[in-house]
């Protein structure tokens, strides 16, 4: 499946304001992308829109879930917690991080507050924040482009390497391919076979029944964090016992019993059916990669991508198709952005009347002009052409045509409005 490429910088700290700056953990960074507009372009399974601001978006680690450092005024086993968010902060390139004492979760000091790197995305959760495989370093691809994540590429990321060594559990979404999944999967039951990480701390799983007194006691445990999630409120809430969890899972379907695909029964159920609680015990009767998670689901009426460009919100309004000299790799067509809005250009692309296809890359900033250089894939006619545009999702936004008598050897053709 092809994932976005989205290139920037990892954010643990505002030297303006540490106190106030990012909480990183072991699944969750901060990501300035080097073009927001490219962000604003992905899907939203859940209707919600990304929120990203100049200080950039809160990224969360796909396919993972690591014990939480943070959660309100709660938090997992500090032990296994910690042990994430210190490694994905090292294999993001961060060295001698300090929090402070009094603000465990902010980042007093470190060599840097920033550093670059790249994250491949298919979309926005429910909560705005960018869903991604995130690495270290820069990528050789263009800034908003299709990138084809394969097992190699996903081996490569620091969501494998904590899932390879440990330090987190399996959490696969219904927007993780199939492919991905599987392979994540095999890894994940190779660190439990391996007793690597917090495996061997783990309990309330199939072969563990996790015994919990009150809140106090579960914020010790290395249980499965989304049901740590979801145990919180409830034992917040004054109940003396978990005999009555099961029906409060199923008093919420969308906050609580999120809804499942339980794979070795090929059908779907709830979080409910993969939990048994009674008294003051609780565990997964499923294994956290043998269900796949659904998204929350968008409110009605919610657009679960972008709102697409209006027709003549860009416009052709020149092209060369005949320049002095060679044709090829040397004629223009001319965009004017009309709108006050940048306008993300990924996927849309410049057609002619022979049926070629020039695909476009970046952005339009709100009222600028944008140049482009044709390849061989469109070839302006010198007898006259039609040139269309359309948006990714290939929608028209604009047509233009010109004949005969308007091409003469290297002159630019405007088409007036």
């Amino acid at each position: 499946m092809s994932y976005t490429l989205l290139k920037g910088e990892f954010v643990i700290r505002y030297p303006d304001l540490p106190r106030q700056g990012p909480e990183p953990d072991g699944d969750t960074i901060k990501f300035r992308p080097d073009t927001p507009a490219l962000v604003e372009g992905l899907r939203r399974p859940s209707g919600t829109p990304p929120q990203i601001n100049a200080r950039g978006i809160s990224t969360r680690l796909e396919a993972i879930d690591a014990l939480e450092t943070h959660f309100g005024d709660t938090h997992q086993e500090l032990a296994g917690a910690n042990a994430a968010r210190d490694e994905l902060l090292r294999l993001l390139g961060f060295t001698n991080v300090i929090f402070f004492p009094e603000m465990p979760n902010k980042i007093k000091s470190a060599d840097q507050d920033t550093i670059r790197g790249h994250v491949l995305s298919n979309g926005i959760d429910g909560n705005g924040r960018l869903i991604a495989f995130a690495y270290a370093g820069e990528h050789p691809g263009t800034d908003g482009s299709a990138v084809f994540l394969d097992e190699e590429t996903v081996d490569r990321s620091v969501n494998a390497h904590l899932l390879k060594t440990g330090l987190a559990f399996p959490a696969f979404y219904a927007t993780l391919p199939a492919s991905l999944r599987v392979h994540l999967a095999g890894t994940s039951r190779a660190a439990r076979a391996d007793q690597a990480g917090i495996w061997p701390r783990s309990t309330g799983h199939p072969e563990a029944t996790a015994k919990i007194a009150d809140l106090a006691a579960l914020q010790q445990l290395v249980i499965w964090p989304k049901l740590f999630r979801r145990l919180v409120p409830y034992l917040a809430s004054g109940r003396p016992t978990l005999d009555g969890f099961d029906a409060w899972l199923r008093e919420d379907p969308v906050n609580r019993d999120d809804q499942l695909f339980l794979l070795e029964r090929g059908e779907y159920g709830n979080m409910h059916d993969i939990v048994r609680a009674t008294g003051h015990e609780i565990q997964l009767t499923a294994w956290p990669e043998d269900f796949i998670i659904s998204p929350d689901p968008a409110p009605p009426g919610a657009p679960i991508r972008p709102r697409p460009a209006a027709i003549g919100a860009v416009l052709i309004i020149a092209a060369l198709p005949d320049p002095a000299g060679t044709d090829r790799g040397h004629e223009r067509v001319t965009l004017l952005n009309t709108t006050a809005a940048t306008v993300d250009l990924t996927h849309w692309a410049i057609l002619d009347a022979a049926g070629g296809r020039h695909r476009l890359t970046g952005t339009l900033g709100g009222g600028d002009v944008l140049q482009v250089t044709l390849g061989g894939a469109v070839q302006l006619g010198n007898q006259g052409d039609t040139l269309i545009l359309t948006d990714g999702s290939g929608v028209l936004i604009d047509q233009v045509a010109y004949k005969l008598d308007e091409v003469v050897s290297g002159r630019t053709i405007g088409f007036g409005r």
